[in-house]
């Protein structure tokens, strides 16, 4: 019998309810169950596949190419849970669900309302988690966007309300993730905010059984604890400490000592055994002890908003944990190489660069500036999705001699296109339409960076681009341009670039796909590992 936790939360947005998920999830794999994660956001977007970085964060994209919430990143980083298509679900997609059934006559001529048909077909999502090959799963761990109050949310509240009802009580538990914060006035713990949050979610019809306080840097006293549990009718041993604890990855530890997992399978009526979770606790005390330190220039175009890059981040982080070492990455805003900065000036300091992905003309300019600098400097460097097209439009520009070479996206004209759209994509309209998306096969050539870092011949990564690698300029950039084609995907007749490296540089390699995404802390990524590698041996060769 599968057995379903619903995570909600109050009073601010942003209150850390993916992370919560998702470490609730870890202790429940280390005990031995199988999860299932799913994240239902409630704006009206089918997907963000379409939204701004700068105010939905980054487009975190599956294996079978959904464009879902940044959030399911973090469930694959400390999780094993596997997440497709059926993972996000939005008010979007569910009204497009419901419509479309209706527009076939599959209600009967019945009038179509949120209750039932909305909340029904949300219910249905859920259980589609549990269907097919993932019938075995034991916790369904379901996480509600925004907070409890909001109307654009109610429905989905009343989804899982009906939920326990469905399937019994002891099927079912809620946590909700709230904020208590300090007033420094008064220097104390206010609790009147979670007291509010938890009475919106009674007012739905909906008792949480456990209760996440984020307090910030503070702890929850006696005092607070006994107030909360009274006014929220919540058991004490059921709130729950949420305080800010760095690195990210310990959050799943704290947790742990508090009973969060025991809690939760105590309400779900679940016996489990003991979990080992040695090897997380190696992994925040390597973070904590790290022996040596490198600096990393990213250069992107949304650098004002920390999750427009989220996995990439993340992806640093585990790279650190594979060489002994932090990284500190700093964001370097690509248009301003195009406003009179040298790039040597910006970038003289850093040890290693990476250009990462982005759509739109807006900073590109800048960007193949700072990839010269990186190939003339003998920086280590790596690219990705956008970062391999600027890097070859720059060979060609500076090596070839093209001095117009360009994307057909940046520009439709340009007469040397060495990035385009494959011959079949050209004509579609839709947004989406040309994307490739998802995870494809990528054969490495041997004695190439790329292999050397990955290990092995084939490998699957996940892409979301639409422009590829132009093969009428690939033999001249091989001959004349020193460039080294190390990753290729056969589709159809074309074969196509996925893995660029140059032969006379210490690292240089960019690719395609996006290897950010499947990065975790046990698992780091492969080619950041080998760059940040690359960066502290050309930190020592430095003396920095």
């Amino acid at each position: 019998m599968t057995k379903y936790v619903f995570v909600t939360g109050g009073v601010v947005s942003s209150i850390g309810k993916g992370v919560a998920a998702a470490s609730l999830g870890l202790m429940l794999e280390s005990r031995g169950l199988k999860i299932a994660m799913m994240k239902m956001d409630p704006y009206l977007n089918v997907d963000p596949g379409t939204m701004n970085p700068y105010e939905h964060g980054e487009v975190f994209v599956t294996d079978d190419g959904a464009e879902t919430d940044l959030d399911l990143g973090h469930y694959e980083r400390f999780t094993n849970a596997h997440l497709s298509q059926k993972s996000n679900v939005t008010t979007g997609s569910i009204y497009n669900t419901v419509i479309q059934k209706e527009r076939r006559g599959e209600y009967l001529g019945k009038t179509v309302q949120v209750i039932p048909h909305i909340t029904d077909e949300i219910k249905s999502s859920i259980r589609m988690l549990t269907t097919g090959t993932e019938s075995d799963t034991d916790v369904v761990i379901v996480e509600i966007g925004g907070t409890v109050g909001d109307i654009e949310g109610l429905h989905f509240l009343e989804a899982i309300r009906q939920f326990k009802y469905d399937v019994g009580p002891d099927d079912c538990c809620y946590v909700h993730v709230t904020l208590v914060p300090y007033i420094e006035a008064s220097g104390e713990l206010k609790t009147k905010p979670t007291q509010h949050s938890v009475a919106a979610l009674r007012n739905i019809g909906i008792q949480p059984n456990v209760l996440i306080c984020r307090t910030g840097v503070h702890k929850l006293g006696e005092d607070q604890r006994r107030k909360i549990a009274m006014f929220c009718d919540v058991k004490e041993s059921a709130i729950i400490n949420g305080e800010d604890i760095s690195p990210l990855y310990a959050i799943p530890l704290n947790f742990k000592e508090q009973g969060l997992d025991d809690t939760v399978l105590k309400t779900l009526a679940l016996d489990a055994p003991e979990g080992d979770l040695s090897e997380w606790r190696e992994i925040v005390d390597k973070l904590a002890h790290p022996r040596y330190h490198v600096r990393v220039a990213a250069v992107g175009k949304y650098t004002g908003h920390d999750d427009a890059y989220k996995s990439i981040n993340e992806a640093f982080v585990h790279a650190g944990i594979a060489n002994d070492c932090k990284v500190d990455v700093q964001w370097v805003d690509s248009e301003q190489f195009e406003n009179g900065t040298l790039p040597e000036e910006a970038l003289k300091e850093f040890d290693g660069v990476l250009i990462g992905p982005g759509f739109g003309s807006r900073g590109v300019e800048g960007k193949v500036k700072a990839v010269q600098y990186v190939r003339e400097s003998n920086t280590p460097y790596i690219g990705i999705c956008l970062g391999m097209q600027v890097a070859v439009i720059e060979l060609a520009r500076h090596r070839l001699g093209l001095e117009k070479a360009s994307s057909t996206e940046f520009d439709p004209e340009t007469p040397d296109p060495v990035i385009s759209l494959l011959s079949e994509q050209r004509g579609i309209v839709h947004m989406g339409g040309t994307m490739r998306l998802g995870a494809y096969k990528c054969e490495l050539r041997e004695g190439t960076k790329a292999y050397e870092a990955y290990g092995s011949k084939v490998i699957q990564e996940r892409h979301r681009h639409r422009y590829e690698f132009n093969n009428a300029y690939r033999e001249r950039l091989e001959k004349e341009a020193g460039l080294v084609v190390s990753g290729t995907h056969q589709l159809g007749e074309h074969e196509l670039v996925e893995i660029a490296e140059l032969k006379d540089h210490p690292w240089f390699c960019a690719s395609q796909f996006h290897p950010e995404f499947k990065s975790t802390p046990l698992k780091p990524q492969p080619l950041f590992r080998d760059f940040v590698k690359a960066s502290l041996e050309r930190k020592k060769l430095r003396g920095a």
